[in-house]
């Protein structure tokens, strides 16, 4: 427990895991089997249950991140770096405000953006540095966890409205939220959302040695998860009218 309280910034070098050793290995399967028995119980649930219960996931994760910036500042590891304006941070505060007023937009913006970006943070963490006894190994983990399956249950469920329309809303409301972080990664020298650069094992770094640029990656990478996350949509209804 020596490090219980280390951030990636404050943790002697060595003490973490690498991208798919068997710690890693090990939160995949938890998240796989997490979202599994999750969505099949969501199913099972009464419409007040479901409420409850998407209510309850919305709290829990911003709850687990307040103290989470309380006990950087109490432990004297805060920076400005770790305030919740990434975009999975803010997915945090969009599906607090969808599980009490949902809409569609909200539906297919959570479903568009949060569903990727949590789950390439799953797939790629930042957090490596970090041993799994530490409490920002757990929160990561279990925190990405929770974003994948707010938005995934629902959406396996038919609880969220994707329709193709609302794609240009949710991707135009991501970047009318970029401009103002791009202003506050300028102002604090913080890269919220990897606007400003593409730290070693991210996939936007690939685009970086590739383009000179790893922001040109961003409409690829948009253009593959909007194909990804429709198309089989697309083919199911128009399987169903035929």
């Amino acid at each position: 427990m020596e490090y219980f309280w280390d951030t990636g910034e404050t943790i002697v070098p060595g003490m973490g895991f690498s991208h798919y050793d068997s710690l890693h290995l090990f939160w995949l399967v938890v998240f796989v089997i997490t979202v599994i028995i999750c969505c099949v119980w969501f199913r099972k649930m009464s419409d007040r249950g479901r409420s409850v219960f998407k209510k309850t996931i919305a709290l829990s994760m911003l709850v687990m991140e307040v103290l989470k910036i309380l006990l950087q500042v109490a432990t004297g590891r805060f920076l400005w770096g770790y305030l919740p304006f990434h975009l999975c941070g803010i997915n945090i505060f969009l599906i607090m405000v969808h599980a009490w007023k949902p809409s569609r937009m909200l539906d297919n913006f959570l479903y568009l953006v949060c569903i990727p970006g949590a789950l390439a943070a799953l797939l790629f963490p930042t957090w490596t540095a970090l041993p799994i006894a530490n409490i920002y190994h757990i929160h990561s983990n279990v925190v990405h966890i929770l974003l994948v399956l707010y938005p995934l249950m629902q959406a396996a469920n038919g609880k969220l409205d994707l329709r193709v329309k609302y794609i240009p809303k949710a991707l135009g409301f991501l970047v009318l939220m970029a401009i103002p972080i791009y202003g506050l990664n300028l102002l604090l020298g913080t890269n919220f959302m990897f606007l400003m650069r593409a730290d070693e094992g991210n996939p936007l770094a690939f685009f970086e040695k590739m383009w000179g640029s790893h922001l040109l990656g961003f409409p690829v990478i948009i253009a593959g998860v909007v194909i990804v996350m429709y198309l089989p949509i697309i083919l199911s209804r128009k399987l169903k009218k035929a």
